[in-house]
């Protein structure tokens, strides 16, 4: 009997969990179906807000700003990607809240006042990232990319018409193909910033230390190039343009451990818990271990 009630004990707080594991997920569904119609409605507005790096650039070199449809239903793709973009960006503070709300019942008062500002840092940095790609990064690449086709201004310059284009090379892009591009360097960047709040919140936690990725250094330099190569468009340039954003972050990680790591050990130094070790008096210690027990054998 009693074991019969100690199962149904130990189970109650598992269905509680479960349904409230459900009812978080249900208001997230229901926050994203919303914010999911709310901009699939307004995808014009945000399609030309995405494409006004590329107007601006186009308008520059004395051409149009003209993106066609290569497939039928290539206009509808859009709206629902934009929808399902714009959606997931609107609801991401219903979303995140109810994740907390679930995940904060079983912290310490402690893991949350240490876990609650890396949540509220990782959509800042996203956006930060975000906001980097559109404003600096995508401007640049434009430029860079549309230099190898034939320039309208020399054309207008000698008498020609924007009406008529220059014979040669010249950019037609689509919209599905301009809108790939644009948001694959925006969630590229806003993920890569990420990396600062990931590095961070695992050395707060102890799981990594500033040393040990300062001795990783060069690793990581091969494995931003690799992430890079993933995430980018097929090019060298995208990749080289994500590497100087992204390495700067990893020494910025690097100075932010360090800094947890000096407030932990003056914390544990004014408490008496701290400990020094000297590394390099292991060693030594290990000799004359050695050396007392072949002295003994003698």
């Amino acid at each position: 009997m009693s074991g019969k009630d100690d199962i149904d004990d130990s189970s109650a707080p598992l269905i509680e969990h479960l349904a409230e594991l459900r009812n978080r997920i249900l208001y997230s569904l229901a926050a994203f179906t919303v914010a999911f119609l709310a901009a699939w409605t307004m995808w014009k507005p945000m399609f030309d807000f995405l494409r006004a790096p590329l107007c601006n650039v186009l308008a520059s070199r004395g051409q149009d700003c003209q993106l066609i449809l290569i497939k039928m239903q290539e206009g509808f793709f859009v709206s629902m990607k934009i929808g399902l973009w714009g959606g997931f960006a609107l609801a991401f503070p219903v979303i995140g809240y109810q994740m907390w709300r679930f995940i904060a019942p079983g912290l310490y008062r402690s893991e949350k006042s240490a876990f609650l500002p890396f949540l509220i840092a990782s959509p800042i940095m996203f956006l930060l990232g975000g906001a980097v790609a559109y404003f600096v990064i995508l401007p640049w690449a434009f430029s860079f990319f549309l230099s190898y086709q034939d320039s309208f201004k020399a054309a207008v310059e000698q008498g020609g018409s924007l009406a008529k284009a220059p014979a040669g090379v010249v950019f037609q892009g689509s919209m599905e193909s301009y809108l790939s591009l644009t948001m694959s360097f925006v969630m590229a960047f806003g993920l890569c910033f990420q990396l600062p709040v990931l590095l961070s919140l695992m050395g707060r936690a102890g799981l990594i230390s500033s040393r040990g990725l300062k001795a990783t250094r060069k690793y990581a330099i091969i494995a931003i190039l690799a992430v890079a190569a993933m995430v980018t468009p097929p090019d060298v340039m995208s990749q080289l343009i994500l590497f100087a954003v992204i390495y700067p972050l990893y020494e910025v990680s690097i100075f932010l451990i360090a800094r947890f790591e000096r407030d932990r050990e003056a914390r544990m130094r004014a408490e008496g818990t701290w400990v020094d070790i000297d590394e390099d008096d292991e060693p030594e210690a290990g000799a004359q271990t050695g050396a007392g027990a072949g002295a003994g054998k003698a």
